[in-house]
């Protein structure tokens, strides 16, 4: 085999350089190799320091600062590309022969495949880390907990790839390996269906979000609490009996679910019995003074406000009272206690009272209900 290009150097090497080594290749090639592989590495240092510098300058002019994150993570496999390319180029003045260029090209492109992956590896990691920094992930309790395994698989997966493309270009046959690894997914994606269920659910979970860590709910069939955590394969609900339920999240995902926090409004509702003795100016003073003090209220809703008189019943007059207000569930409370006890006092100053129900029983027959006086039923039975 004779090289491709004959180097204008080799005349001047001694003889005994010139002879056949392993393989058919002079003993000076053998030689040139490891020095052109130094080379090639002290080339890609600093070919790899100038173009990170080149980059930084650009990276500087943005606002964000992931790009330079990521030019730190990726300066390794920067320069060592770098350092391919110089060898690539190095070997080209080396006049190896066809079969001997084609080996070391074999190995040049394997070891640059291996290298962007390598800088892959480094961009999925900077993603991850990025995607876990941002208020939408901050948001979303599942969305957190999600990613370490979102950052295993996809590191996996980057891995696979390597390896597959790495073995390719090296003239391995890697169709049964890739067939034999999809057998294998589909007996594993079988065995945990139950858990791979879970793990979708989860997702759905987080990124629909119908409920939050904190949130008073209600499922489908009854069950109802606080979202205390919500897992990679459960939610769990603390109850107001303060015992824990735990509902699978692929199972939560198919109910329907009523949050009490996701509403942008919450009700005040009340019926005030007032006694039947109430005068018709008292009743306008409790109309007129509950509707005020539901209207001095700052978070009130402007419509919907209602204090009518609804009803007039055997035992009392029965008054009305419906507003709403922007207010989340925890702030809502002490505020339905101030009204409550605010209705109260206007009913007070009316000069009226609240009714409490009565029922009168009345006693007929005879003995009852004839009009005469005890003597004179019992003079009668003399007679």
């Amino acid at each position: 085999m004779t090289p491709t290009v004959r180097p204008w150097f080799t005349p001047h090497f001694p003889e005994p350089l010139m002879r056949e080594g392993p393989r058919g290749l002079p003993w000076w090639q053998w030689l040139a190799i490891p020095v052109v592989l130094v080379l090639a590495a002290a080339a890609g240092r600093l070919l790899g320091f100038a173009l990170r510098k080149l980059l930084e300058r650009l990276s500087r002019r943005t606002h964000t600062i992931w790009d330079d994150v990521l030019l730190e993570r990726v300066a390794g496999p920067l320069s060592a590309l770098c350092a391919l390319v110089s060898a690539y180029v190095l070997t080209r003045g080396l006049g190896l022969d066809d079969e001997a260029t084609g080996a070391i090209d074999r190995l040049l492109h394997a070891a640059t495949f291996l290298v962007l992956f390598w800088g892959a590896l480094r961009a999925v990691e900077v993603g991850f880390q990025f995607l876990g920094q941002t208020p939408w992930s901050r948001s979303r309790p599942v969305t957190s907990s999600l990613l370490p395994i979102g950052r295993k698989v996809a590191k996996i997966a980057v891995v696979s790839l390597a390896v597959i493309s790495f073995l390719t270009e090296l003239g391995y046959h890697v169709e049964s390996l890739i067939a034999g690894l999809g057998i294998g997914g589909i007996a594993l994606a079988l065995a945990a269906q139950k858990t791979v269920e879970n793990l979708f659910g989860s997702v759905a979970i987080s990124l629909d979000q119908p409920f939050r860590v904190g949130d008073y709910v209600t499922f489908e069939g009854g069950t109802s609490g606080t979202v205390e955590s919500v897992g990679l394969r459960s939610t769990r609900v603390r109850t107001l009996e303060r015992t824990v339920v735990t509902v699978p999240n692929g199972k939560l995902a198919d109910l329907r679910i009523e949050s009490v926090a996701a509403r942008d409004r919450v009700r005040f509702y009340v019926k005030v019995p007032l006694v039947l003795g109430t005068r018709a100016a008292q009743l306008r003073e409790v109309l007129g003074g509950v509707e005020a003090l539901l209207r001095r209220e700052e978070k009130l809703w402007p419509e919907g406000v209602m204090v009518r008189l609804t009803g007039l019943s055997s035992s009392s007059l029965d008054v009305e009272v419906n507003a709403w207000l922007s207010l989340s569930w925890d702030e809502f409370l002490p505020v339905r206690e101030r009204l409550l006890v605010g209705i109260l006092e206007v009913v007070e100053r009316a000069g009226t009272a609240l009714a409490y129900p009565t029922q009168t029983i009345r006693l007929g027959g005879a003995a009852a209900g004839d009009g005469r006086t005890e003597e004179e039923r019992s003079g009668e039975g003399r007679k």
